[in-house]
């Protein structure tokens, strides 16, 4: 029956090798039960370590997995290790990129550790290899992939089959051919890499393989499959975009889609979300954090919510048909959700009901899962004593959100989320950014450039400080040139005009601590006024012209939102001074980062927009080069 399963794939030597060694049981999945009872070590086991027997170090114990009611929940014993590191990926092939290659990091070739790789994954008593489709196959946008797993870590398995799908063994067609395989050697990483998390990149003709020396998701299962997408796009001319989308019906039965781009805790997945009423029924705008003011807003009728994508979006030619708006599908069949936001029982009812009592058991990570209980996402695992894991998630099949879609929609309008901080007179910081701003197209490709990580990102290991989380916001997941990203970008934006930009903050307006109700007021006044096309005289131009426009005045169900919310520089603890301030930080950071584009390989066009920048011109200069707003 292996033999049977096995002919079918055509693969290369080295994979072939190892499959077909008699001493080794291949397990090809033929069901999702039967992963989840190989990540517990067999059908009703309770929980099971993960450990590998690592070289100088005897068996080391990576995960541990537990058996609760509602699902199947992973925790890792290192804290490093429940967050994904930004510096995983690494470049080990000749071919053109900007990233750092396995010889400069760490001095040697690679050849020599993949082939041990190899010779190890030879050594295992038992590996999963199961197939499965990158990408969206229900638009015909699936690509072929594979993963070769020890089966002592079929958690991870399980995790990859929720997030991308997989294709039980009985469905295997013939001549399947993988254009990527994930290889997981979880001890290499203490071996060779010193313990961090480390992710091979090694594109060959025609296949794209990665190496995932660690056993977290983030950086393998799911930005791993991430970087092949957009390597297949580097290659083909599309993209896959860092961005959440959703389309929104109105209380007015207006129909308005927004597509929300930004880096991990850019609020990509707040955007799906129903906002989070207070007791009252109400929603905190935001706290002064000088003198303790709020602001409440009163929505009796949200809006309904059709999630489309949650964090990868496909933009393939295929999808657009002469539309003049952006078309994007979905490339994940279950979304990685973080949960940190969700601190007590109530906060998102509908979110808590569903993972409580799923119609099938999910998959969580980083939270307190008690064998037999029920595990609740309100309660993570505890880093050190006293202070939570700020990272707590899960895997929810896309098919549990009500509304979803597998088609391509058109985009009315593409947001920028950034994670600011709080900004005083007396402290000034980049946290200049009203509840949202008006882009033209230009600037809208500055701020994909340089995409801002910002403040207090709790999914990844930073320590601090604005940083650039590189070009789409989805640099630290490619393997290419950065330039021929930019210029991808930048013909996306010509192609499709006919969509609008915003920027909007998330946790702090000036001295306003706002979390993500900012963002879902902005969704909630966006989607019942039909999108972003204004009236000439209702923008005005922001104060720092990286902010593009802002709205003169807000008005959502009746009630007037303060000035102080759309021009930070309006509020008396930030002022003219505290806002000035904050704005040449912004200047100094989008001029530092801007620079590297400036190359030979870079769109004419581009090279304008970026001397614009440069020489601090005003939103009318942006408008210009590409007059659509």
């Amino acid at each position: 029956m292996r033999a049977k399963n096995l002919n079918k794939m055509v693969l290369p030597s080295e994979l072939k090798a190892i499959l077909t060694n008699d001493h080794i049981s291949i397990i090809i999945p033929e069901t999702r039960q039967e992963l989840i009872d190989l990540a517990l070590g067999g059908e009703g086991r309770m929980t099971f370590d993960v450990c590998f027997d690592v070289k100088d170090k005897g068996s080391v114990r990576e995960a541990y997995v537990a058996r609760c009611k509602n699902g199947v929940v992973v925790n890792y014993d290192e804290p490093y290790m429940r967050r994904r590191d930004p510096d995983s990926l690494v470049i080990a092939d000749s071919l053109p990129t900007d990233k750092i290659t396995h010889e400069q990091r760490f001095g040697t070739d690679f050849e020599d550790i993949r082939k041990e790789t190899f010779e190890w994954l030879m050594e295992q008593p038992s590996l999963i290899c199961m197939p499965f489709l990158a990408g969206n196959d229900n638009i015909g946008l699936g690509y072929a992939s594979l993963l070769v797993v020890p089966a002592n870590a079929a958690f991870f398995a399980l995790m990859m089959a929720d997030m991308q799908g997989f294709i039980p063994k009985s469905k295997i067609q013939n001549f399947f051919r993988p254009r990527a395989v994930v290889y997981v050697a979880p001890p290499f990483r203490h071996i060779y890499y010193e313990g961090k998390q480390v992710v091979i990149h090694n594109r060959l003709f025609e296949m794209h393989e990665v190496f995932a020396y660690n056993l977290y998701p983030g950086p393998s299962a799911k930005k791993g499959i991430y970087s092949v997408l957009l390597n297949l796009g580097e290659q083909e001319g599309w993209i896959t975009l860092h961005a959440s989308t959703v389309r929104i019906i109105t209380p007015y039965e207006l129909t308005v889609t927004i597509m929300h781009e930004g880096a991990s805790g850019g609020g990509k997945s707040e955007m799906l979300e129903q906002f989070h009423r207070q007791h009252d029924g109400r929603l905190l705008l935001g706290k002064n954090t000088v003198n303790g003011e709020e602001f409440v807003l009163t929505m009796m009728d949200s809006c309904e919510l059709h999630p489309v994508t949650d964090d990868m979006a496909l933009c393939h030619p295929s999808l657009q048909k002469g539309s003049s708006r952006l078309v994007v599908a979905d490339a994940e069949d279950g979304w990685f959700l973080r949960v940190d936001h969700i601190t007590e029982y109530g906060t998102q009812p509908e979110l808590e009901k569903t993972t409580i009592r799923p119609e099938k058991p999910l998959c969580f990570l980083n939270i307190d899962g008690t064998p037999g209980s029920t595990c609740l996402i309100w309660e993570p695992i505890m880093d050190s004593p006293g202070k939570p894991c700020p990272n707590p998630r899960l895997i929810m099949p896309r098919e549990s959100f009500k509304g979803h879609t597998d088609i391509g929609v058109e985009v009315d309008v593409r947001s920028f989320g950034i994670r600011t901080p709080p900004t005083t007179k007396e402290t000034p910081n980049y946290g200049i950014v009203g509840i949202f701003h008006v882009l033209p197209p230009a600037l809208a490709w500055i701020w994909r450039l340089v995409a801002p990580r910002g403040h207090a990102n709790p999914s990844i290991v930073d320590s601090g400080g604005m940083k650039s989380e590189g070009v789409g916001s989805y640099w630290p997941f490619a393997t290419g040139k950065m330039v021929d990203q930019a210029n991808l970008l930048l013909e996306q934006i010509m192609s499709t005009l006919s969509t609008r930009y915003i920027l909007i903050p998330n946790q702090y307006i000036g001295a306003y601590h706002v979390g993500f109700a900012g963002q879902w007021a902005a969704r909630e006044y966006i989607a019942r006024r039909g999108g972003v096309k204004f009236r000439p005289g209702t923008l005005v131009h922001a104060r720092c012209p990286l902010l593009g426009y802002t709205l003169d005045s807000m008005r959502i169900d009746g009630t007037q939102i303060p000035k102080a919310f759309l021009q930070v520089d309006h509020q008396q603890e930030v002022g003219i001074e505290g806002y000035d301030a904050g704005a040449k930080m912004l200047n100094a950071f989008f001029k530092s980062e801007i620079k590297k584009y400036l190359t030979s390989d870079l769109l004419p066009l581009g090279k304008r927009i970026i001397e614009v920048c440069l020489c601090d011109g005003s939103v009318q200069n942006y408008f210009d080069l590409i007059p659509k707003l």
